[in-house]
């Protein structure tokens, strides 16, 4: 490749006291340190979206998200469960946009409270997932009990999230890479060779 894999990430929650943010900083980290890959880090709370209307017409209100998407290879999506379901701010952010996702992996990871570690949201987002034409990996990362995972600091205490965590990124980089050589190589209607 003549470029490194552009793979960024968005923590779909504004919530006050959020616990995904020490997920979507620990995963960000991991992909900063990974060879061949550059990444950038998008927060929910620095989207002014408007109360009044939504969808891809305001897309352009939203210039450098919109040309991340577009240069992107891949996208790692953090959000936690709201009630078996995707932060509303999570799904506004996402649907500012459409052709830009086509073709593209995305890997979702997953925060919650309780024991389940939030694999409710990771089916709900999936049929929202398609619907946008991104390529959801079949490994997930989930963070149950999320509480337990991270000291007072931010800073992860259980271990084993670094193995799983480069098993996650292994295969959302592989898929990157195939649908990015599929991108650049096979004719479509959603981009050119």
């Amino acid at each position: 490749m003549d470029r490194d894999l552009f793979i960024p990430i968005l923590l779909g929650t504004t919530r006050k006291g959020r616990e995904s943010e020490n997920v979507a900083r620990f995963v960000h980290g991991l992909l900063e340190a990974r060879d061949g890959i550059e990444t950038q880090f998008f927060d929910a709370r620095d989207f002014d979206l408007p109360h009044d209307h939504y969808g891809m017409e305001i897309k352009d209100r939203f210039p450098e998200w919109r040309d991340a998407i577009i240069r992107a290879d891949g996208l790692v999506l953090v959000v936690p469960e709201y009630n078996r379901s995707i932060p509303g701010v999570a799904k506004a952010i996402m649907d500012l946009l459409l052709e830009e996702y086509i073709h593209k992996a995305i890997g979702l990871v997953s925060v919650s409270a309780g024991g389940w570690g939030g694999v409710r949201v990771v089916e709900s987002m999936l049929s929202m997932i398609r619907e946008l034409g991104l390529v959801a990996t079949f490994t997930d990362l989930n963070f149950p009990k999320v509480a337990d995972k991270f000291d007072d600091d931010g800073r992860l205490t259980a271990e084993i999230y670094h193995r799983l965590g480069d098993e996650f990124l292994t295969e959302l980089i592989w898929m990157a890479t195939t649908l990015r050589w599929g991108r650049e190589n096979l004719p479509s209607k959603y981009h050119s060779k």
